[in-house]
């Protein structure tokens, strides 16, 4: 019985490791390549005027905001100085109407804020594209399987190690932004 139970035991390695080595096979030949885009973006020259653009927007955005902020403002001081002179009734309505005024300016911030990502989406689409096909044209040149991002969007690390060796061979970037003409 322990003879048997010895000689399953061994069959079963065997499959095993025979049912293991293509995988590793397999493992062995997929090339997986990694970029970094922050790093592409920084470099191009479109991105300044980019830059240039969104600061240029939010700096629009910014003095409307102010402007009714100041206009809130005096009309809260103004309400303030005339409290006790007007009726109940009428400083009920005013203040109402000051805080419709409240309400429209957050909503006018909110709007603001939407309208700023908005349009740093519609500036920045071109150039990922831009860096995205570069990336497709590379990768396909140094036949790799995979391409990954080496960060988030928000500069978290994703890839944690890369041994030189690897690094020296798998990294696109440099290659990405030769492609772009950077």
């Amino acid at each position: 019985m322990k003879k048997v139970n010895i000689f399953s035991f061994i069959i079963l390695i065997a499959i095993t490791t025979l049912m293991a080595a293509p995988e590793q096979a397999q493992a062995q030949d997929m090339k997986i390549g990694f970029v970094e885009p922050r790093a592409i973006l920084d470099r191009m020259p479109e991105m300044r005027a980019v830059q240039q653009r969104l600061q240029n927007f939010a700096e629009r955005k910014q003095n409307e905001l102010v402007t009714k902020e100041r206009e809130l403002q005096t009309e809260i001081e103004m309400l303030e100085q005339r409290a006790s002179v007007i009726s109940e009734d009428r400083l009920q309505q005013e203040q109402e109407r000051i805080t419709a005024l409240r309400t429209e300016f957050f909503e006018l911030q909110n709007r603001a804020q939407q309208e700023l990502q908005q349009r740093r989406a519609e500036l920045m689409e071109p150039l990922l594209q831009q860096i995205q096909e570069s990336i497709n044209t590379v990768a396909s040149r140094k036949g790799l399987d995979y391409v990954l991002n080496t960060t988030t969007s928000t500069g978290d690390v994703i890839i944690l190690y890369v041994s030189p060796e690897v690094q020296a061979e798998y990294d696109i970037t440099d290659e990405v932004m030769q492609n772009l003409g950077i």
